[in-house]
């Protein structure tokens, strides 16, 4: 996708930051630059190929473009976007567990 725009909402990047934050505290350095690396990676994956992620199936009209993937070795946690005229829109990164939906 030559010239797209890659864009992080101020939500995605504290979500990033306080997971790695958490990963520090709780296992160590080499656990947080893992999760730092591997989110890195899978926003790289979806800037090549933005429809590689899964339509969320949200009953909010304004959640229906989003798409969804996962993180390697982080299968758990999510990464949330939307991308329009190559443009590609992070709007979180959080567990899979949370209430989702709210969230936006």
């Amino acid at each position: 996708m030559k010239g797209a725009w890659l864009v992080l909402s101020d939500a995605a990047v504290a979500d990033i930051l306080e997971q790695a934050d958490w990963y520090e505290s709780q296992s160590g350095v080499p656990l947080a630059e893992r999760w730092e690396k591997a989110v890195t990676s899978a926003v790289l994956r979806i800037v090549k190929n933005p429809n590689s992620g899964k339509p969320c199936k949200f009953h909010s009209s304004e959640l229906r473009n989003l798409r969804r993937t996962t993180i390697a070795g982080f299968p758990k946690h999510l990464i949330f976007y939307r991308f329009s005229a190559g443009d590609v829109f992070i709007l979180r990164v959080v567990h899979g567990a949370r209430d989702l939906e709210r969230l936006f």
